[in-house]
């Protein structure tokens, strides 16, 4: 069983409401005309009290603020709910505080008391750096707004990121090597770079599926954009981590690695999901995902989980896989072994490791460049029997 040690112990909490829902966006977000944010508080510390109870003697490393827009919660929100861990659980001395931001001057203005209340990692969602497509994709902000919110952001935490989409409607491979040259000059400490996915549910899956979603790049255009990004990034001192993630040695996501490491990890609000080891068992939790039913729950049945899954070590075992193959240190053959109760295939690893997928050093597997672009493919023949 993968241990809470092996991997980290960290604590997710979904704020789960926007200013406005972006067309792309297939997260547990809603637009509201009103948030009682004391309502929320109470609700946030009871399930952080129960979390607790629960993993009375960890060590937490990470805290993850994330949503929905958490930079629209009140200082004073996230102030009570740092306050409330640190009285339940011993931190770590590195604590690693992350918060998801909007850059609207508006947010921006709330920085310095999420400072104060323990935030030391902000993750910006600027996705374009361009007014024409960040209109497109729904975006509040403009460029301007973005580079003024981020510089006062370097001015404020210790570490900043930000998110940018491409494979846009409409942008050419050139387009993207100049935004993303200019991204790399704004001097980031991690960049989290995806390209657009058109998900079901999604007004842009809405529009693809009338015909009206025009000009998405194939997908050799899509593919050289993505070895582009990885050349780079690298170049500028800031390799790929993980499929989607970059960052300068000693910057990257703590959090994030606690969940592609097989970690221990809480999750609390609307939606959040959890891995939780107890009496000796490894769990899957998820929570009640509408924020009127979670709050609901918490307050009238004590808790807002929905769904506990004792996981199995052979579903412990493909997770790792799955998770541990996205980042570059890859995963422990021997650890994934162990778990499945059976060794991978042999065959299939030579066969992907001479096909320029896979490196198969001592007890270490991890994809290469080319792998990362197939990734579903080699864990399918990884998986497979």
């Amino acid at each position: 069983m993968t241990e809470p040690s092996q991997g980290g112990f960290g604590l997710y909490l979904h704020w789960p409401f926007c200013q406005a829902k972006c067309p792309y966006c297939d997260f547990n977000s809603h637009v509201v005309a009103r948030i009682d944010q004391e309502q929320w508080e109470t609700a946030y510390l009871a399930e952080l009290d129960r979390a607790a109870a629960e993993t009375p003697d960890r060590i937490l490393d990470t805290v993850f603020f994330g949503g929905g827009t958490p930079s629209l919660m009140s200082a004073s929100l996230v102030q009570a709910i740092m306050d409330r861990i640190r009285r339940n659980w011993r931190l770590s001395n590195s604590l690693e505080v992350t918060l998801e931001a909007n850059p609207t001057s508006v947010e921006a203005g709330r920085f310095q008391g999420y400072r104060q209340a323990g935030v030391n990692r902000v993750s910006m969602g600027i996705q374009a750096l361009n007014n024409d497509d960040l209109r497109r994709l729904g975006r509040l902000h403009s460029v301007e707004e973005a580079r003024r919110a981020f510089d006062f952001a370097r001015e404020t935490f210790p570490q900043v990121s930000f998110d940018l989409i491409y494979a846009r409607q409409d942008q050419s491979l050139a387009a993207w090597e100049e935004e993303l040259s200019s991204a790399l000059n704004m001097a980031a400490d991690h960049l989290s770079l995806y390209q657009l996915t058109i998900e079901e549910g999604t007004a842009f899956g809405e529009r693809m599926a009338r015909g009206g979603l025009k000009g998405l790049p194939d997908e050799d255009t899509a593919a050289a954009m993505f070895e582009m990004t990885q050349a780079m990034t690298a170049d500028a001192g800031l390799p790929a981590y993980e499929i989607s993630n970059h960052a300068r040695p000693g910057a990257e996501s703590r959090h994030n690695m606690i969940y592609w490491k097989g970690g221990e990890y809480v999750g609390v609000g609307p939606g959040a999901h959890g891995r939780i080891v107890s009496d000796g068992q490894r769990y899957a939790t998820e929570t009640h995902l509408a924020p009127g039913a979670w709050l609901q729950a918490v307050e009238r049945q004590g808790h807002g989980e929905s769904l506990r899954t004792a996981l199995t070590k052979a579903d412990q075992g493909e997770e790792l896989l799955l998770m541990g193959l996205r980042i570059s240190d890859g995963v422990s053959v021997s650890q994934v072994q162990d778990l499945l109760g059976r060794p991978l295939p042999y065959s299939a690893i030579k066969q992907l490791s001479d096909d320029g997928y896979l490196v198969h050093d001592g007890d270490r597997l991890r994809v290469t460049g080319a792998g990362r672009l197939v990734l579903n493919g080699v864990l399918r023949e990884l998986l497979a029997g």
